[in-house]
């Protein structure tokens, strides 16, 4: 497993906050812009997990992991390094059940905070159409475009989490 990543850069940042870290669940991730933003004007460090073709950010706060390409990958590799109260970026729905299990905070991209509180019913709906989807071909649940609405309730649920968890 050591050799499963690769980082963009060799060094950790220590800031005020170096324990808590946001992670973003970067492979089709329409927020990373927003994150990094706030994230610099914070002096939060952002791990950004992805399978490749990430662009590397200049800022030092702003660190790309590569893992190696495959289903659950950049998710393992998530779930392994989240800690408590750190703060997870992800629309993945297993994923975000992992972290909040391990006690971080989890925000998808259309600003919907998931704790410990609503997962349970939200990983069990997912797991109810993913069966539904695979018992009936026919069944195509349609997803919803992301809107500026969805950009907006993100950025509002981003710096409400932040400032209860990280300040």
């Amino acid at each position: 497993m050591a050799n499963c990543c690769l980082t963009t850069k060799v060094f950790l940042i220590c800031t005020e906050n170096d324990m808590n870290k946001i992670y973003i669940d970067a492979d089709a991730c329409p927020v990373k812009e927003e994150v990094y933003k706030v994230a610099i004007r914070n002096k939060i460090e952002v791990i950004v997990v992805c399978n490749g073709g990430i662009r590397p950010h200049q800022h030092p706060l702003i660190n790309i992991v590569t893992v190696n390409q495959g289903l659950d990958v950049a998710d393992d590799w998530i779930a392994a390094n989240v800690i408590t109260k750190d703060l997870v970026v992800t629309d993945d729905i297993p994923l975000a059940a992992r972290c909040v299990k391990k006690g971080a905070n989890v925000i998808k991209f259309d600003g919907k905070i998931l704790d410990s509180s609503n997962i349970g019913a939200v990983l069990a709906t997912r797991n109810l159409l993913t069966e539904i989807r695979g018992a009936n071909p026919f069944f195509k649940g349609k997803g919803k475009e992301f809107s500026n609405r969805d950009r907006s309730k993100f950025l509002n649920a981003l710096d409400s989490e932040l400032s209860k968890s990280f300040l």
